[in-house]
C-alpha cells in the first residue's frame, strides 16, 4: 500500500485516490466505520472528478456509512470531555466542563464548503428544537480541508450567526489534524477511531458525546445533522 501524504492543510489518505475510485478494495473488517469525502470545490476534488454537487451517492459503496447502526461507546479511557479547556471564537478559555450533564455534538465547520450551507441550516434547526432537553453543539472552525475557513474568527462568527443564525457555540480555530491538533481532537479521534484511522476527513465530521463526557458515536463529514437526530434523541433520554 502506498504511504500517505501529508499537508498541513489537507489529508491525502490515498496516493492514487482515482485508482480507489474506479476499483474499490472490499474492507476487509466489516464493522469498521466508513469515510465519506464531503463535496468541496477544491482544486484536488475537481482534478479527481468530484463536483461541487458531490453527495454520498455519488460515492463508491465502500465510503458510504450505513444507514442502520448500533449506538454503542468507543474505545474506553479514563479521561472525559470535561478534561479539557477551548478557546472561545473570542478567545476566552471555556472548560468544557461547563457542559457537564449535556448531550454534545462537536462539529468541525468551513465558511466555503460544498457541505457548508446544508449542515449550518440543519445544525441550527437541531439546535433551537433540542437545546432546551440538553443538547449541545460545539462547533471548532479548521482551514486544513481546501483551505475553505480562511476568514478571521470575527469573520467567521459574523457569517455562522448572520447568514445562519447560529445560537450554537462557536470556538477558535483550530487544527484537528497533525503535529498541531489541539487536545480536544486528540481526545475525540482517540476515543472513536475512523475508517482509515483516527484521521478527520474532511470539514463536518461529527462526534456525538453523551451525557458522561464520553464519545458513543462518530459521523462522516456527509451524515447530515438531521440523520444523527434519532441518536440525539436517545441519548437525551437515558
Amino acid at each position: 500500500m502506498a504511504s500517505m501524504a501529508y499537508s498541513t492543510t489537507f489529508f491525502t489518505p490515498f496516493h492514487d485516490f482515482t485508482q480507489f475510485r474506479t476499483n474499490p478494495p472490499i474492507p476487509s473488517v466489516p464493522f469498521i466505520k466508513t469515510c465519506s469525502f464531503g463535496s468541496s470545490n477544491s482544486a484536488f476534488f475537481q482534478h479527481h472528478g468530484f463536483s461541487q454537487q458531490t453527495t454520498s451517492s455519488s460515492l463508491p459503496r465502500f465510503l458510504i456509512k450505513p444507514k442502520s447502526f448500533s449506538l454503542h461507546a468507543r474505545a474506553a479511557t479514563e479521561k472525559t470531555i470535561y478534561d479539557f479547556t477551548v478557546k472561545d471564537i473570542d478567545r476566552k478559555d471555556v472548560p468544557l466542563s461547563n457542559f457537564k450533564g449535556k448531550v454534545l455534538l462537536i462539529v468541525n465547520v468551513a465558511s466555503r464548503c460544498g457541505l457548508t450551507s446544508s449542515n449550518y441550516s440543519e445544525l441550527a434547526h437541531i439546535y433551537e428544537k433540542y437545546k432546551t432537553q440538553g443538547l449541545e453543539i460545539l462547533a471548532f472552525p479548521c482551514n486544513q480541508f481546501g483551505m475553505q475557513e480562511p476568514g478571521s474568527n470575527l469573520e467567521i462568527k459574523e457569517f455562522a450567526c448572520t447568514r445562519f443564525k447560529a445560537e450554537f457555540p462557536i470556538f477558535d480555530k483550530v487544527d484537528v489534524n497533525g503535529p498541531f491538533t489541539v487536545p480536544v481532537y486528540q481526545f475525540l479521534k482517540s476515543s472513536a477511531g475512523g475508517f482509515l484511522g483516527d484521521l478527520i476527513k474532511w470539514n463536518f465530521e461529527k462526534f456525538l458525546v453523551d451525557k458522561n463526557g464520553k464519545v458513543v458515536e462518530r459521523y462522516p463529514p456527509t451524515t447530515s445533522p438531521f440523520q444523527i437526530e434519532k441518536d440525539i434523541q436517545k441519548l437525551l433520554a437515558a
